[in-house]
């Protein structure tokens, strides 16, 4: 069994399908962390979660754009802010009815976890306080945070080999590298940011967690066009 992270999806559902080839992503053998953020951006929302519900061995970080989804799916929660970050691409995925959406796929956003702990490496959707115990952390941090990943780029700079907690790597979303004028994935001290931009303008990245060898899609624009997607 090979173990595998992979950033933001954003209903990139063709991203997903380029990332599996790539990598050669074995769906019956082998392990996949999802980082959150599988819905809202892309109009495959629907088609990106059937994907993943594939995957024997899948587990799946919530990200706040799962989190508004799932308020949508449960009791037709709907607020502009999400519709503008990508919201109406999910309700169009599922033809814009809850009513519509299969119960895995609910089911899958309801069981996701805030992080994941594995061996010693953690896998968190935004970020944490470096200063407080995992059972301690504030849940908007989890899902929100940037302050980790902009800290860590900023003091790896004077202090490679800073780190942060006990973990050997941090796995974060959230925070796309396109924000640092790149579509690759950035280490920083222990921290590794997987969001690649597939929600905006850029790729969709997997990455073997233990070698952090990683494979990417092509820029999810080129793969949906004449659709502005979130950009």
């Amino acid at each position: 069994m090979k173990r595998f992270v992979i950033g933001d999806i954003h209903g990139a559902h063709k991203a997903l399908l380029q990332c599996f080839e790539r990598s050669g992503f074995d769906r019956d053998r082998d392990l996949l962390i999802s980082l959150g953020d599988v819905c809202d951006g892309w109009p495959q929302v629907n088609q990106s979660i059937e994907e993943l519900l594939r995957v024997k061995h899948l587990k799946v970080i919530l990200g706040n754009h799962d989190q508004w989804t799932l308020k949508w799916m449960t009791d037709g929660w709907k607020e502009e802010l999400w519709l503008s970050q990508g919201g109406a691409a999910t309700m169009e995925s599922y033809r814009r009815d809850p009513k519509l959406v299969p119960e895995s796929h609910k089911h899958l956003l309801q069981e996701a976890a805030l992080f994941i702990e594995l061996d010693n490496k953690l896998f968190v959707h935004g970020g944490i306080n470096p200063g407080l115990t995992l059972d301690k952390q504030n849940p908007e941090i989890l899902l929100w945070d940037r302050d980790l990943l902009n800290k860590a780029v900023k003091i790896c700079k004077k202090t490679p080999d800073h780190r942060y907690g006990k973990w050997e790597n941090i796995f974060v979303g959230h925070t796309a590298t396109e924000y640092y004028r790149t579509f690759e994935p950035i280490h920083a001290c222990n921290v590794w940011a997987m969001d690649t931009g597939a929600g905006w303008s850029g790729k969709l990245t997997i990455m073997d967690m233990d070698s952090t060898q990683y494979w990417q899609s092509d820029l999810t624009p080129s793969l949906y066009p004449n659709i502005s997607g979130r950009r």
